[in-house]
């Protein structure tokens, strides 16, 4: 192939061939998604010149529990303006709503897919210009398509995504998405103000030399996964953690390691969202050859949903590392795991 520069609008539509329904409305959904992620990263980069730094002042936090940032409120108002757009999208359910928000049809156009996202993760990094990033995921409808999208096509496994991708906001803004039919990344162009195709059937190493956690918690984890970080110490791993998912599992995709977020004393379940964080990005990763499992050793994309803001525990990254774990937490754990 030459240097031609290929931008995302003609890569998707290239690529539309390749869908399991190919009739043009997963095509223009995963655009939707690429205009938002323009005027998000718009405001994410001038951020600290006007007034959306900081914490929403209306709220005391999101349907997750976790403090809302203003920028938070506005990615999220973004994303489902722009999804709204193209009528190929019935229902949204974020990170930020309590419930899932129905999403009236465009003309006569029926709707046959639902959108599931984090709008800015990592979104308390903001103030101190450390990257954040959008989260999404793509299901098809299981209810009837000539009524309103109902609760049960949100609570897909994560098996059942039919796209997924993020957004991650850095030193350059790139997109990373996947249809099941491996993982390629876009970087934005600020000149011509589209994504270009820069990264190509991404693939995982098989193993790293970083390991992301948050360390600090070191005393509240099980004592399998401190033995387990002990290991990680021991095999001079580099410790890489930003604080936000999707700039360490970005990280990882490309240079290899494992991020881990296992269960707390607070947070007993885990405290990473399944449906908005965890089934896209281990979407994202297995399709790149990597793996995903909690530390209970359940592979995650099997996990079954129960509540939009369910949480999890989870271990993703190269698959000699997650299975390096997997093994720690066999020998160790103080009670049965099972597959």
């Amino acid at each position: 192939m030459n240097n031609r520069i290929v931008t995302l609008d003609e890569f998707i539509i290239r690529r539309q061939k390749d869908f399991p329904f190919a009739s043009g409305e997963l095509t223009g959904l995963l655009r939707d998604i690429g205009v938002a992620a323009k005027i998000v990263n718009r405001e994410v980069n001038k951020a600290g010149l006007v007034n959306i730094l900081g914490k929403a002042a209306s709220q005391d936090g999101n349907a997750s529990g976790d403090q809302v940032q203003k920028l938070d409120l506005y990615a999220n108002d973004k994303l489902i303006d722009c999804l709204k757009n193209s009528g190929e999208c019935c229902g949204v359910a974020s990170e930020e709503n309590e419930d899932f928000i129905p999403i009236p049809g465009v003309g006569n156009k029926t709707s046959k897919y639902v959108v599931v996202f984090d709008p800015l993760d990592g979104s308390s990094n903001i103030d101190v210009n450390v990257s954040v990033g959008t989260i999404f995921g793509i299901y098809r409808r299981t209810s009837d398509s000539k009524g309103p999208c109902k609760l049960e096509d949100f609570l897909q496994k994560g098996a059942d995504l039919v796209a997924a991708g993020y957004v991650l906001y850095g030193t350059s803004t790139l997109l990373v998405y996947t249809t099941g039919r491996g993982v390629n990344g876009f970087t934005l162009d600020p000149s011509i103000g589209e994504f270009c195709l820069s990264h190509k059937d991404i693939q995982i190493p098989k193993s790293g030399n970083y390991y992301s956690v948050n360390q600090g918690y070191y005393l509240k984890f099980d004592v399998e996964m401190r033995r387990y970080i002990d290991q990680c110490s021991d095999m001079n791993l580099r410790l890489r953690y930003i604080g936000s998912m999707v700039a360490d599992v970005h990280r990882i995709l490309f240079q290899g390691g494992i991020f881990v977020y296992p269960n707390t004393r607070k947070y007993p379940q885990g405290k990473l969202r399944l449906v908005y964080e965890c089934n896209p990005l281990s979407f994202i990763v297995e399709q790149a050859g990597g793996k995903a499992m909690t530390v209970q050793l359940k592979r995650i994309l099997d996990l079954e949903v129960k509540h939009l803001h369910q949480r999890a525990t989870i271990a993703i990254g190269s698959p000699e590392m997650v299975d390096e774990m997997k093994a720690f937490v066999e020998r160790y754990s103080a009670t049965p795991t099972f597959d």
